[in-house]
């Protein structure tokens, strides 16, 4: 005769008082990632799954979490995905139908992201890493999802440069050398300025999928410092690196700002009510603090500031 195993979950808690989330973290699973004519990523994605909890229940059902998750993944796993949003929406929306006493639940996953590109000027060929973040949420309103990337560049103090080109302006003209050559001379060869490892995390969310391609999110993230960084570099390639970031100097604000103005360039048919999340990280090299910056703000709304 089987034994009637007590649903201790569902029994009334000590202390009644709802919780905002529940579930699991650190769950691994490879994700097989489509794309067009070309063989699939496979990405090593950790998750995590969450459901609210009301509070009259004691606890979730962390076997039945587990249990949708896997069948998500191993379905994304065996079949192909061709947006990693989409893998956290399907689940999110799973984990809503096979819980009768939630009403919201959210998924999230990271993975390293691999991308094959060249050299700026030897043209080798190389790689480089991207930390990708997606995420859903499901409730009785509908599915929103999130797909983002965090990466790392180069950027240049543009008050440091200043000083330098000052420096230099006073050292030519002492030297007898013409103003107007001065300038000309300054135009051509951006002074020295101290420089600094920029972390950019670029992220859009909106209802459904957002329209958004995650290797142009990944470009604008990278583009909106003063350098693209590359894992392998021969000398000519550090000269370009050098040379491109002292020619677009930018404080941490300014690659805010430019993130704000590549969504909006890039992505054309995000709906106003998308929300898009930037944030930029220096790490300085002539102080022991690091720089900061970071703004979140509808599609709609920074279409408008831009627009003024």
């Amino acid at each position: 005769m089987g034994t009637n195993l007590p649903d201790v979950q569902a029994t009334d808690p000590d202390v009644r008082v709802g919780l905002t989330r529940v579930g699991v973290t650190g769950v691994e699973k490879l994700v097989k990632l489509g794309r067009a004519d070309r063989r699939p990523i496979v990405l090593m994605a950790e998750f995590s799954v969450y459901v609210d909890l009301p509070s009259s229940r004691k606890g979730a059902d962390m076997s039945r979490n587990m249990e949708v998750i896997d069948e998500i993944l191993e379905d994304a796993v065996a079949g192909t995905a061709y947006r990693v949003e989409d893998v956290c929406g399907d689940a999110a929306e799973r984990l809503l139908d096979k819980h009768d006493y939630t009403e919201r639940a959210e998924v999230q996953m990271e993975a390293d992201y691999m991308m094959r590109e060249q050299t700026p000027a030897t043209d080798r060929p190389t790689q480089a890493t991207a930390r990708i973040h997606a995420s859903a949420t499901a409730d009785d309103a509908g599915t929103r999802e999130s797909i983002g990337a965090e990466v790392t560049g180069m950027t240049v103090c543009p008050c440091s440069q200043g000083m330098s080109a000052a420096h230099a302006r006073e050292t030519l003209s002492d030297l007898g050398v013409e103003d107007s050559v001065v300038d000309e001379f300054l135009e051509a060869v951006p002074q020295a300025g101290h420089s600094q490892r920029g972390r950019a995390r670029l992220s859009v969310e909106a209802d459904g999928a957002p329209p958004v391609d995650l290797n142009d999110l990944i470009d604008v993230a990278r583009d909106a410092m003063s350098a693209r960084i590359y894992n392998m570099a021969k000398r000519p390639d550090e000269d370009h690196m050098t040379r491109e970031a002292h020619a677009d100097a930018k404080f941490v604000e300014d690659c805010v700002r430019a993130m704000a103005e590549g969504v909006v360039e890039t992505f054309p048919d995000l709906a106003d009510d998308a929300v898009v999340r930037m944030i930029q990280t220096n790490e300085e090299s002539i102080h022991q603090h690091d720089a900061h910056a970071e703004r979140e703000a509808t599609v709609g709304t920074l279409r408008t500031e831009l627009s003024d």
